[in-house]
Formats: structure tokens, sequence, C-alpha cells
């Protein structure tokens, strides 16, 4: 009984937690937009798409931060495939990054750091949110 009640107390809270990691992880990315725009002289609106995406999971963690347990996992899983979207639609600017620090040259290198860093973060996002899922099954299941 008292195992029960203390997983039921966890599962609980780690929902809150998801929606305010979804949150914390869109103001990251529009950061992220804004100082991409700013190193590259605000000559380049595209260096914004990261705000973009930003302002998306803003919304996505504001609209997941309910206790209708349906309506949470709905949208943490909306954020979570638009995280690995990104991801996988940034994998080449990753590979541009690592390449970029061995020395190879580009035309704006502030871009190809920008986009290696909103895959970097897409990435850590999808494994938190992972491992997030997989806790909440287990402790469904317990």
């Amino acid at each position: 009984m008292r195992k029960s009640v203390i997983l039921t107390v966890i599962h609980r809270g780690v929902p809150d937690i998801m929606a305010k990691l979804t949150i914390g992880f869109g103001v990251l990315l529009i950061l992220l937009g804004i100082f991409g725009f700013v190193a590259t002289g605000s000559a380049h609106p595209t260096a914004l798409i990261p705000a973009g995406i930003g302002l998306l999971f803003v919304i996505f963690g504001v609209m997941a931060n309910t206790e209708n347990s349906k309506k949470r996992m709905l949208w943490m899983h909306i954020s979570v495939t638009v995280a690995l979207l990104t991801f996988l639609g940034m994998v080449p600017a990753a590979i541009d990054t690592i390449r970029l620090s061995r020395g190879v040259a580009f035309p704006h290198p502030a871009a190809v750091v920008e986009k290696g860093a909103l895959a970097l973060f897409s990435l850590i996002y999808v494994l938190f949110c992972v491992r997030s899922f997989i806790n909440a099954r287990r402790s469904r299941l317990a």
C-alpha cells in the first residue's frame, strides 16, 4: 500500500515537471533564435526559425500543464514528435557543425553553429521526454 502511494505522488509531480521543462525548452529556443538573429547582423530573418519553434514549445508546455492526463499525454507526445522531427531535420547541420569545428570554412558560420545548437537541444529534449514516458509507464504498471 505504501509503495503505491509513493509512486502516485511521484507520478503526479512528473507531468508538472515535463510541462515546465517544455516551456523552458521553448524559452531556450526563443533565446537561441534571437541570439542567432543578432549574431548574423540582423540581416537574415531565417535565424529566427528556432524562436518560432520555441514559441510552439511554450504553447505545448502551457497546454500540457493540466490535471487532465489525456490532454497532458496528447500535448507531450505532440511536443516530443516536433522535437524529434526538428532533430532529424538538423542532422546535416550537426554534421556541418562538426566540420566547422575541424576547420572547414562556411559562408555563415554563425548559422551553422545555431543549427547545430538547435539539433543538440532537440536531441536532449527528446531524451528527457523518452525517459519521462518510460518512468510514467513503469509507475502505471506498478
